[in-house]
């Protein structure tokens, strides 16, 4: 609620929001690990992050039935949420896609003329075979169908993090889990492209 609370001042003091940032912990990150690349990539796009440290769906949903996207219109946004629901709530596949479509709703509601670029949920856990990792693995096939490509496009840059052999390397996701500073590069560079494009720059 603390940062609610403050992400409420915040947009009140932003003149325009020309790039949302929606998503968990791995979110929130920009402005601690991330913080050096978010400078160099987001700082002059008139950026608003509204990711939280343990959120669900459902709390991406109730922050924007709860004002935190009220008042502006990006350009685009950026959305990556659900491994704290099958992770940490261990919600099945279906729920957890299930909940990052009734995201989707509730942003198109309000934010009509924003373009929204949904992310893979990004790889956790040390190898391929991991329960969680295949879980969010199969959130990932069914979230893509969600992408029309004209309100909302799928990008799936997972692959950026891992090894040949398909293992999370601690020196990208120290917790494997969460990207250090070398992590939020690789998610910077590969999004880039699709930034640009889905901005008009």
């Amino acid at each position: 609620m603390p940062r609610h609370k403050e992400k409420l001042a915040k947009r009140k003091m932003m003149k325009e929001v020309d790039l949302l940032l929606v998503g968990d912990s791995i979110t929130h990150g920009w402005e601690n690990a991330g913080r050096k690349v978010w400078e160099k990539y987001y700082s002059k796009r008139n950026c608003f992050n509204i990711g939280f440290s343990g959120d669900r769906t459902e709390h991406v949903i109730w922050r924007f039935q709860n004002g935190e996207i009220d008042g502006i219109s990006p350009k685009m946004a950026m959305v990556m949420i659900g491994t704290n629901n099958s992770g940490l709530a261990m919600q099945t596949a279906e729920q957890t896609a299930a909940g990052v479509g009734r995201v989707l709703e509730e942003l198109r509601l309000r934010l009509p003329k924003t373009k929204v670029l949904l992310l893979s949920i990004f790889p956790r856990d040390a190898e391929p075979t991991d329960k969680k990792r295949l879980r969010n693995d199969k959130v990932n096939q069914l979230i893509k169908s969600f992408a029309d490509e004209k309100n909302v496009w799928f990008l799936d840059i997972g692959d950026r993090f891992l090894e040949e052999n398909g293992s999370l390397p601690k020196s990208i996701m120290p917790d494997l889990l969460h990207p250090n500073a070398e992590g939020y590069q690789i998610w910077a560079e590969a999004v880039e492209p699709m930034v640009q494009q889905l901005m008009g720059e």
